[in-house]
């Protein structure tokens, strides 16, 4: 009898270990489809930005601060 005591002990056991790795697993994908959205956020402010950057750019003249003439008196 002790034998199926510890077999039904273990048996307990491996299923309370289950449940928490369920529950871990949860946790996890949640953590995860939180990051994922974060990240893309993170990707479109960066394109936006970008966009912006490459638009001040172009407004930029085309030969550089040496073509800009300076009234001398």
């Amino acid at each position: 009898m002790s034998r199926l005591d510890e077999l039904a002990e273990r048996v307990e056991r491996l299923v309370l270990r289950h449940e928490e790795l369920k529950r871990t697993n949860a946790l996890l994908e949640q953590q995860l489809s939180s990051v994922t959205t974060e990240r893309d956020s993170l990707r479109a402010r960066l394109a936006a930005a970008r966009a912006r950057i490459d638009a001040l750019l172009e407004r930029l003249p085309a030969d550089g601060p040496a073509s800009i003439e300076i009234d001398k008196p």
